[in-house]
């Protein structure tokens, strides 16, 4: 069978009975769903959730999905420490997708030519959003040039029932599509995908070269093809286990007003513009669920890092053999952190350098740690930085790196009449490693393996109030 949305929760589920929470009370499609999410970070918690009952629709939605690395580990087969390399190694072994009759594909249950997406539970996530969003959508369009095929994961800001915004920018391959469509004067055919294995998710976000190959890599880290089916309305094949498919055109040169929508580095930057989206035809599964992206929130963030950070391991590895992993963490995607074993002392600045040139628009600061810190645990790499960095010897600023403008809040010069110009800001590499041998180096404090193996911890106990021991010997003690 193949894989998709539903057999993914199913193998989270298996994997922990807290990856998944439902929520079955009805809830308003305005924040709510978003702030359940941020209810439960607020205790370190991300289980995806999956409400049942959204105030103004009859489909449950699904969020949150790929907020833990276990999760996406999950997704791609791997270890949490291994999920940059397997990302890497995967994106270079594609599966090409396969063709299926449309009475293979789930995603034809239904056919709605009668558009309204008002019934979709379509949520507003953060408070000074210009509205609705689409964000777990991924855009498939075709190259008029070359017939091939490209889907991207872009923001689409709901304008009525049969229009959304398709802020796609000009140098992503959408945009570059949707500029060769308009320049012949012609529509451009596109397709919205909802609801499908993460794998789908991942690959329409990878670093690919070129235009086209996301199918043929979400087939890599499916170990299996992803299945297409034709559209309804285009040429275009869009994948045959989806939840939801949306499929419609954008006009020749028309855009609109967009915005504000909560971006991932977490602020603001008022409204842009945006292509116009009319939708002509919705189809999607009989019991179809739709998914939701949590925007500017934990999810968005591992989302848009994982393939960044598979994408630098992939370039590190190329100038530093003894690179051992890589992480865009979660709680700050300008950030990145790299562990390495050492053998020269350039093995630092050419990793950083490698990731700094991979990721030139987003990457402030990257950190270079020894193998023996735990890259995924942020208090480890403060450790290593509060021990292993001095910044007269160890800090390298590069002046004018990011920009001008972007995302980024501070890749801007702010007026006090409220005006703004772009600018470029700086980057910087932290070399948090030790010395390399033979020079020493005090020993790091540790618990014996041995001792830590024969913990069992099992046969620890809650001390609630009315527990024996807290009557009979603690008292003497405490």
């Amino acid at each position: 069978m193949s894989q998709n949305l539903r057999t993914f929760l199913r193998q989270a589920i298996a994997a922990d009975a807290g990856n998944v929470k439902v929520v079955e009370h009805r809830v308003d499609r305005k924040f709510a769903i978003q702030a359940h999410a941020a209810k439960l970070a607020e205790r370190a918690e991300y289980p995806a959730l999956l409400f049942m009952d959204v105030e103004g629709s009859r489909f449950p939605c699904v969020a949150n999905v790929l907020a833990t690395y276990e999760r996406i580990a999950l997704a791609l087969g791997c270890n949490v420490k291994d999920i940059p390399k397997a990302y890497g190694e995967m994106l270079s072994k594609p599966v090409p997708s396969v063709e299926v009759e449309r009475s293979a594909a789930p995603v034809k249950d239904v056919v709605v030519n009668d558009v309204d997406l008002e019934t979709l539970p379509i949520g507003f996530h953060n408070e000074l959003d210009g509205g609705p969003y689409v964000t777990a959508g991924v855009s498939v369009l075709r190259d008029p040039e070359t017939g091939v095929q490209n889907a991207g994961i872009y923001r689409h800001h709901v304008f009525s029932s049969t229009t959304m915004g398709c802020l796609m920018g000009s140098t992503h391959d959408g945009g570059i599509i949707h500029e060769k469509y308009s320049k012949r004067g012609e529509r451009t055919p596109i397709a919205v995908a909802i609801g499908h294995h993460p794998a789908l998710l991942l690959a329409a976000v990878a670093r690919l070269p070129g235009i086209g190959g996301e199918f043929e890599a979400a087939g890599g880290f499916l170990r299996e093809s992803v299945t297409l089916v034709k559209a309804e309305t285009s040429d275009l094949m869009v994948p045959a286990e989806a939840e939801f498919i949306l499929e419609g055109y954008l006009e020749p040169n028309r855009q609109a007003e967009e915005g504000p929508f909560g971006e991932w580095p977490g602020h603001y930057l008022g409204d842009q513009t945006a292509p116009v989206m009319t939708i002509t035809t919705i189809t999607h599964r009989r019991d179809a669920i739709w998914q939701d992206v949590m925007s500017s929130a934990r999810e968005h963030l591992l989302l848009g890092g994982l393939p960044r950070a598979g994408s630098i391991y992939r370039s590190v590895k190329e100038v530093v053999p003894g690179v051992v992993s890589v992480n865009v963490p979660a709680e700050s995607r300008m950030h990145c952190y790299i562990s390495i074993k050492r053998r020269k002392n350039v093995d630092v600045k050419r990793a950083a350098f490698a990731a700094l040139t991979t990721e030139p628009d987003n990457l402030r600061a990257v950190i270079v740690v020894d193998d023996d810190i735990n890259i995924f645990d942020d208090r480890d790499v403060l450790w290593a930085i509060g021990t292993r960095f001095d910044a007269t010897r160890d800090l390298t600023v590069i002046r004018d790196w990011s920009g001008p403008g972007s995302l980024l809040p501070s890749n801007w010069e702010y007026h006090e009449d409220g005006s703004r110009d772009a600018r470029t800001s700086s980057a910087m590499i932290i070399d948090a490693t030790k010395p390399l041998p033979p020079t020493p180096y005090p020993p790091r404090t540790k618990v014996p393996d041995a001792a830590l193996n024969r913990v069992d911890l099992t046969k620890l106990e809650d001390l609630s109030p009315d527990h024996p021991l807290l009557r009979e010997k603690i008292p003497a003690l405490i």
